[in-house]
């Protein structure tokens, strides 16, 4: 498990191919749920974390390993 850990109201930041997006983590997800038609395959002992993007207010799943404080 990974000691990145981040609570919902956290601004965070994260890479995709256009470049880098800044959003807040809504929650922390600790077991499988579907986003969009997409299955996020989460656990407690790989959990997962919702984000929203602060420029389009579009929701993702994001690992700890993904994400790094703004």
């Amino acid at each position: 498990m990974t000691d990145k850990t981040f609570k919902a109201g956290d601004t965070v930041k994260w890479d995709h191919s256009q470049g880098t997006t800044t959003g807040k983590v809504v929650r922390k997800l600790t077991r499988e749920t579907h986003i969009k038609g997409h299955k996020v395959a989460a656990s407690e002992d790989h959990p997962e974390y919702l984000v929203e993007s602060d420029k389009t207010g579009a929701r993702a799943a994001h690992t700890p390993e993904e994400l790094r404080k703004a």
